[in-house]
């Protein structure tokens, strides 16, 4: 899988068109993790994305179970 059909994938899903590369890699771990994709086609997407500017965001650790009890 591509970018394109990514973003083919989210439009059919999600009723609605965007470039936004964060919701994009959001949608693309959701695949992954539902099996829709394997693993090598994910890095490649992550890749990708990451250059075009996507980033995980750190405010995960801060609303961790394990990390704040």
């Amino acid at each position: 899988m591509d970018i394109r059909a990514l973003k083919s994938k989210f439009i059919q899903s999600r009723d609605y068109h965007t470039d936004d590369v964060n919701a994009l890699m959001d949608f693309a771990k959701k695949a992954y993790i539902h099996n829709e994709i394997n693993i090598k086609e994910y890095r490649l997407l992550v890749g990708e994305l990451e250059s075009q500017g996507a980033v995980i965001p750190d405010d995960n650790k801060e609303n961790s179970l394990i990390e704040n009890s």
